[in-house]
């Protein structure tokens, strides 16, 4: 019944969208949504300026009509999710924390879209999004060991490296640095995997506004989106702590680390970088 009642309201949420180009609304299989991660087993809560926020319009056909919520299998909604990133266009898409709005990293009118979409300031910076820890590697310079990547990703956390030459050039290009997530959520990860490079991602949201929970409390972006997957609410919709966001941790200097937003899971990361590994903050 819950699930046929969120069918109804996207469904009339999808009649009432305006303007010349909606997003698409694909409901993710029952039960596909985070695993139970790092995040739940630590008994964090179930993203959000800068690295806070890492987190426009995607490219459509002029006055297609709207579509209404689509019911699919895992692989399609996959696949329809990645043609529509590799065509240029932006994708909502449930995480382990929060909704997100994703891109290619290495389009760059594509990242100049998410801007446009969030009313962002042009000076923060946007997070990418990878399937897996060892596809790090390849556009961060990492100066921790593999095992403390493994600890925290995949899972609720954000953290900030050095970036590589792979990455596009025009992706923050007033840092030297770049957040990295790994959701801890199956789509995500799936989606990330059937990308040829990093997602942008970033938080489904008017900047400033408050992180979203669910499909229908960032509806006034849907006319924006080329897709939008519903994985069903995130977390206790009526608990503020829900929409905290990933924790954003700077690990740049070697032997220490910043945090630069708390986030659902400041306590246990920032244990498992004192306690096991021995880093200090960077203040001390």
């Amino acid at each position: 019944m819950a699930r046929a009642a969120r069918v109804l309201a996207l469904a009339r949420a999808a009649e009432g969208a305006a303007g010349p180009g909606r997003a698409r609304l694909v409901l993710l299989p029952p039960g596909s949504g985070a695993r139970p991660g790092p995040r739940a087993a630590r008994g964090e809560p179930a993203e959000g300026a800068g690295w806070a926020a890492a987190e426009g319009a995607g490219r459509r056909e002029p006055g297609r009509p709207a579509e209404g919520p689509s019911g699919a299998g895992w692989g399609e909604a996959v696949a329809a999710a990645a043609a529509a990133l590799q065509a240029g266009g932006l994708v909502a898409v449930p995480t382990d924390t929060v909704y997100g709005v994703a891109c290619l990293a290495q389009d760059s009118a594509a990242v100049r879209s998410i801007y446009s979409l969030k009313g962002r300031n042009g000076a923060k910076p946007l997070a990418i999004c990878l399937g897996d820890v060892e596809r790090l590697y390849r556009y961060c310079r990492v100066n921790v060991p593999d095992e403390l990547l493994r600890d925290l990703l995949p899972g609720p956390v954000t953290l900030v490296l050095e970036r590589s030459e792979e990455l596009n050039k025009d992706l923050n290009p007033f840092t030297s640095l770049v957040g990295v997530r790994i959701p801890d959520h199956p789509f995500m990860r799936d989606l990330a995997r059937a990308c040829p490079g990093p997602l942008a991602l970033t938080s489904a949201n008017i900047s400033s506004q408050g992180s979203t929970l669910t499909v229908l409390e960032f509806q006034d972006l849907w006319p924006q989106l080329s897709l939008v997957i519903d994985g069903g609410p995130i977390g206790d919709i009526q608990s503020p702590e829900c929409r905290l966001g990933s924790t954003v941790v700077d690990l740049s200097v070697s032997g220490k680390f910043s945090i630069i937003r708390p986030g659902c899971a400041l306590t246990s990361t920032v244990e498992i970088l004192k306690k096991k590994y021995g880093l200090v903050p960077e203040s001390s």
